[in-house]
């Protein structure tokens, strides 16, 4: 039993990075190896699971449905392991992916209460207001902000937070070129627009229960939101941002925030399980623990 856990350990890992040789480093085994490992399974199973080329690794028909099946048994073997150690006896390691702004100022200060209660859980998480092959990197749970609709529906997700949206500008810039009085007045302001999240060229404001959009100029466009917020902080002009990660410099005086009266569409928070609906024992604790310690704001 002890070969066939490790075969289908070593088979999802494979078809899920598209690589034997990233596999067999996170697994610690030789390419050899996980190609040995994989070819062993197929043999048992008399049919083809993967198709190799030299610059590719694809599923098969036959490796499509084993991999569904497989990792709902891994799922399943390891939840029966955790209820056998007890809720407060986590143990391996999760992978998180976290924007880099929001992940730094909430989400990397929020697991110290939670790693202190489970000692042996190793956290690895990257950061990166890119998005990521999830599934490839071998994530566990990803924290998005502002998502739509899910693009691959196979993937679990909860909201975990609703942040509120601010248009901030430095002292410095007001100075030089005036404050908006309204939504309208930005367009004769220099704006500082985000790719993807929750950063557009048409920002919309709701003031008396009358919604309004209204078409910025985007003179400059950042990928990042640690980009936008040292844009505006430098005075290059106006920007949103969340108070969650634009509150250190709001409460310093740094940037100012504007149209105090208009208010834009919240962000929401989300966490994203590649594993499916049905996560572990370990995500489903960790998420558990951010949806009660990210409070909106």
């Amino acid at each position: 039993m002890s070969d066939r856990w490790q075969e289908m350990s070593v088979f999802v890992r494979v078809a899920e990075t598209g690589s034997l040789s990233r596999a067999g480093r996170e697994l610690m085994l030789s390419q050899p190896s996980v190609s040995r490992i994989v070819g062993a399974l197929e043999a048992r199973l008399g049919t083809t699971l993967l198709l190799r080329t030299t610059r590719s690794i694809s599923l098969t028909e036959a490796g499509s449905l084993y991999l569904e099946r497989a990792r709902y048994l891994l799922a399943e073997v390891e939840e029966a392991e955790q209820a056998a150690r007890g809720v407060d006896s986590l143990q391996g390691v999760i992978r998180l992916a976290l924007p880099v702004l929001y992940g730094s100022r909430a989400v990397v200060p929020a697991l110290s209460t939670f790693l202190a209660r489970h000692p042996d859980l190793r956290v690895e998480i990257t950061m990166s207001d890119a998005r990521q092959n999830l599934v490839m990197d071998g994530v566990d749970v990803a924290i998005r902000i502002g998502v739509g609709p899910l693009a691959d529906s196979t993937f679990g997700a909860r909201r975990l937070a609703v942040v509120e949206r601010l248009v901030v500008a430095a002292p410095a810039y007001l100075a030089a070129r005036g404050t908006p009085a309204n939504p309208a007045e930005l367009a004769q302001h220099d704006c500082i627009v985000q790719h993807g999240l929750f950063g557009r060229e048409s920002w919309r404001f709701t003031h008396n229960r009358t919604t309004t959009s209204v078409d910025v100029p985007a003179w400059l466009w950042i990928n990042s939101a640690s980009g936008i917020l040292a844009a505006a902080v430098a005075g290059l002009g106006v920007a949103l941002a969340t108070r969650v990660m634009a509150g250190e410099e709001l409460r310093d005086g740094r940037l100012t925030q504007l149209l105090k009266s208009y208010r834009l569409d919240p962000a929401e928070v989300y966490a994203i399980y590649p594993a499916g609906p049905r996560p572990s024992a370990k995500v489903r604790s960790i998420v558990d623990h951010l949806g009660a310690a990210l409070t909106p704001g």
